[in-house]
């Protein structure tokens, strides 16, 4: 085959090339004018310092107890005929509790009434209540054969009632210092508690130490409640602070920083230092930021020192 038989289909596959690398251009072109409308900023929430009262506290557990028990006992062998009591019935002191007719009383007055019906013989004593409060424990009812000394019901003092605070031995220079504290019961209530006592041992285990925290309420609380005691570590009355969110901070938890708007769109990395935190909000000790400047609290993660944002809603800015 000679040059001239296929000079010309080889001008014509050349053509054809060139004229599609044409159309795949101005194919190209149109979308790389148009990448222009794509948004690229971050879509991010933002909030403005606070300046107010800052505190740290912890919060304990106390259980509620009565420190005072009197233990009724039976004071002869006998039957019991009557049994006043039930388990969280309120005594007075001096209350008749059970009345307790002796063996020999039982056994002698059958006999004597036998032989003449004129003579009284009852052989039946009082117990009586020795002091004021709940019987929180019954051993025996009505016509149950009792010994001398054996244990009839208890009753707890109601003047004796406290919460007792598991504190650990570290934590008491924040605690032992203070004249009271608030108790938070698990309805809701909240209580004002005033220290007492400091118990003389620790337990090997927890390692916490029981302080004694009375209370005046006046409905009555059942042993064994537990309450959340809130004890304040540090107070500032008038500190500037953020959001918990707003702070962020490297792997070794080191270094702190927040990213600040410095106009309509561009947010960028300003270091800090944190001082107390709270649940929801942190302390910042430096700078001192503007009542009118803006930290991202949302859509911050991960951003560059400095980056092109856009202020939406918390939906859009939810990472």
């Amino acid at each position: 085959m000679n040059i001239k038989s296929w000079a010309p289909a080889l001008i014509a596959v050349i053509l054809g090339a060139c004229g599609a690398h044409g159309k795949d251009a101005a194919a190209e072109k149109p979308a790389a004018e148009g990448s222009d409308s794509v948004d690229a900023r971050t879509p991010v929430m933002v909030a403005s310092v606070d300046r107010g009262a800052l505190g740290d506290y912890i919060e304990l557990n106390a259980v509620s107890a009565f420190l005072q028990k009197s233990y009724v006992k039976a004071i002869a062998n006998g039957y019991l005929q009557s049994a006043d009591v039930y388990p969280g019935k309120y005594v007075e002191v001096g209350q008749t509790l059970f009345t307790l007719q002796t063996k020999e009383a039982r056994s002698i007055g059958n006999s004597i009434q036998l032989l003449d019906s004129t003579l009284k013989f009852s052989g039946v004593t009082t117990i009586r209540a020795n002091q004021h409060g709940y019987i929180t424990q019954l051993n025996h009812q009505s016509g149950d054969y009792v010994q001398d000394g054996e244990q009839l019901a208890v009753i707890s003092d109601r003047n004796s009632f406290v919460f007792m605070l598991d504190l650990p031995y570290e934590l008491r220079p924040y605690v032992l210092g203070k004249k009271s504290v608030e108790l938070l019961l698990p309805d809701g209530t909240k209580l004002n508690g005033t220290l007492g006592p400091v118990m003389p041992t620790v337990d090997s285990v927890s390692q916490t130490q029981n302080v004694v925290i009375r209370i005046g309420a006046s409905s009555a609380i059942p042993e064994n409640l537990i309450a959340k005691v809130r004890v304040v570590k540090t107070a500032k009355a008038n500190t500037q602070s953020l959001p918990r969110e707003a702070l962020l901070t490297d792997e070794t938890q080191s270094n702190f920083w927040v990213m600040k708007l410095i106009d309509s769109a561009t947010a960028v990395k300003v270091p800090v230092q944190k001082g107390i935190e709270t649940k929801d909000k942190v302390e910042i000790l430096s700078p001192v930021f503007a009542p009118e400047d803006k930290i991202l609290v949302s859509g911050n993660y991960g951003l560059a020192d400095t980056a092109k944002v856009k202020i939406g809603t918390a939906k859009e800015a939810t990472p």
